[in-house]
């Protein structure tokens, strides 16, 4: 038995299919791409993209994108800092339940703070968590400014907006970044196929 957080008298029970059989169901290794970068750099989009990719190839995914998560799971939390640690945390524990279901798991977050990103990573088993940066200057996002926000963050209507009065702090030591700079700039999927050359490199699209 034991005592988790505020829970009490809990135990572990144990199921005999276990992650390798799921995963020789599936034809694959669970695992989770967790996509970060400001408000604006594409992740929904690029998440999008490599789940069609993947899918087209036979390969089971799920996408956790933070807007969507925040319509159900996370409606009870706001966007000051503490509340953004409790939202990638919780978000965290659900991709690692999909990955050990032997699905790939795509999160969309923004997630700013590398403490709670280096959190998320340490729930899974090495090499299992995929962080993919996706570096877009702030000058560039606030062009786009898909959803208006940064105007509202400029104008200030929104307090704590990432980039404009909330710092990102940049990954560090990453699995892939993907440089979106002037013209250079690579289509969503061209993006994917870097990433799936990446899983397909790691192991993970085979059982």
């Amino acid at each position: 038995m034991s005592n988790i957080g505020n829970s009490t008298n809990i135990l572990w029970h144990e199921c005999p299919i276990q992650n390798r059989d799921r995963q020789q169901l599936l034809q694959q290794k669970g695992c989770v791409i967790w996509l970060t970068g400001l408000s604006g750099s594409g992740k929904s989009t690029l998440a999008c993209a490599l789940s069609q990719s993947l899918h087209s190839k036979g390969k089971l995914t799920y996408i956790l994108d933070g807007d969507n998560i925040r319509h159900g799971l996370n409606r009870d939390l706001s966007f000051r800092a503490e509340d953004r640690s409790e939202n990638i945390r919780r978000i965290g524990e659900v991709a690692k339940l999909f990955a050990d279901a032997g699905v790939i798991c795509i999160t969309s977050l923004i997630s700013p703070y590398q403490k709670d990103r280096d959190a998320c990573r340490a729930l899974l088993p090495e090499g299992s968590f995929i962080e993919v940066f996706i570096d877009v200057p702030l000058h560039v996002c606030e062009a786009r400014d898909p959803k208006g926000l940064y105007k509202l963050a400029r104008a200030g209507k929104i307090k704590g907006f990432t980039g404009i009065d909330d710092p990102y702090e940049p990954p560090c030591g990453c699995e892939i970044v993907l440089q979106q700079k002037g013209s250079d700039s690579k289509s969503p999927k061209d993006m994917a196929e870097i990433v799936i050359s990446y899983l397909e490199k790691s192991g993970h699209l085979k059982a």
